[in-house]
């Protein structure tokens, strides 16, 4: 997902100034083609009309949106810079708007690399271009209602995800990973990972009205990210590539690619055909280590390169653990009590 969408939909979500009066204009049944941004690109291709420099507020764009031009507005939309201006884009921009508001915006959008804003008279909808992109603000009782849909989705995903996790876990102490298991929580840990993207795309556009909703998702994907980056650190193969293009490569799957484990497994640097998931491997301890307070993330790396496996970690001896280097006695024991407590939780007696 273009994370510049997320910020232009906080631009122009409920609860800010901006769709206040984009609103005001939508409800006296007025066009308009508001862009945001005076840059050199711009003004290049801007004539006519009013220099205003007026401050912006919601009853002052709506009053300008009146007349038939562009209304030109400051970056940070403070201020209301031009009015009732001409804007001529190149004509060989290709569009594929029908309307001429429409096809002006997109065009001055992909030349300049700006905010555009088109609001349709007649159909009464908001439509923002910027680059290359185009999203169409929905109603907001129909971005709940799918958001709503959503949530419930991540709450069955992320139950499955826990008890993939759960079994990683348990096995990881065992010794007894395979690739099954880890390749698993991976495609788990990626259907969570987009399912909440989605939704924080809908929560950017509501604004004010998501509050409830971000923390409902927030308490969701507690823990998500440093999980899905840890389970890819333990356990790509060697030397094999870093783990940002191997989390990248993932997330650039299809649905159906997903779903294919052995695609998964040869991404982290393994493949024997038929047998790739049934390989052995051990986990390296980034995700189980992360799970202790007060470890500092130099410190964990160094433990790993010193040790190189959760089992060795696990069995090595409080004067071995002291002796790498900025661990000393305290953390020496917090690691080994950490490691104890986490193991109880998954084996209780």
């Amino acid at each position: 997902m273009n994370l510049d969408l997320y910020d232009t939909l906080k631009m122009v979500a409920p609860g800010t100034k901006l769709r206040a009066g984009l609103d005001n204009i939508i409800n006296a049944k007025t066009g308009a083609l508001i862009v945001i941004g005076n840059t050199k690109e711009v003004l290049e291709i801007t004539y006519e009309g009013f220099y205003i420099n007026c401050e912006y507020s919601p009853a002052n764009i709506y009053e300008l949106a009146k007349m038939d031009g562009a209304i030109i507005v400051s970056k940070d939309c403070k201020r209301i810079l031009y009015a009732n201006a001409q804007l001529f884009p190149c004509q060989h921009i290709l569009s594929n708007e029908t309307g001429t508001r429409h096809k002006t915006a997109e065009r001055v959008a992909k030349q300049t690399g700006v905010l555009v804003i088109a609001i349709s008279k007649r159909r009464e909808v908001i439509t923002i271009y910027k680059s290359d992109y185009k999203y169409i603000l929905k109603d907001i009782n129909e971005i709940l209602s799918r958001a709503n849909q959503a949530v419930q989705t991540l709450e069955k995903y992320k139950e499955t995800l826990n008890i993939a996790l759960s079994n990683l876990t348990t096995l990881e102490f065992e010794n007894r990973v395979t690739l099954y298991e880890v390749t698993n929580a991976i495609q788990n840990m990626e259907m969570v990972w987009r399912i909440g993207n989605e939704i924080n795309l809908y929560i950017s556009e509501l604004g004010v009205e998501g509050r409830l909703l971000n923390m409902q998702v927030m308490e969701l994907m507690n823990g998500v990210r440093g999980d899905r980056v840890n389970l890819v650190k333990d356990y790509i193969k060697d030397e094999y590539k870093d783990y940002a293009t191997v989390i990248n490569e993932i997330s650039s799957f299809d649905s159906k690619q997903l779903l294919n484990l052995n695609l998964i497994a040869n991404k982290l640097g393994y493949n024997k055909g038929l047998d790739t998931l049934d390989i052995k491997i051990e986990p390296k301890g980034y995700r189980v280590l992360n799970k202790i307070p007060r470890v500092h993330p130099n410190v964990l790396e160094k433990i790993v390169l010193n040790f190189g496996s959760l089992q060795n970690i696990i069995k090595a001896s409080p004067y071995k653990l002291n002796l790498v280097e900025g661990i000393g006695e305290v953390r020496t024991a917090n690691i080994i009590e950490g490691l104890k407590k986490y193991k109880n939780q998954y084996f209780e007696s």
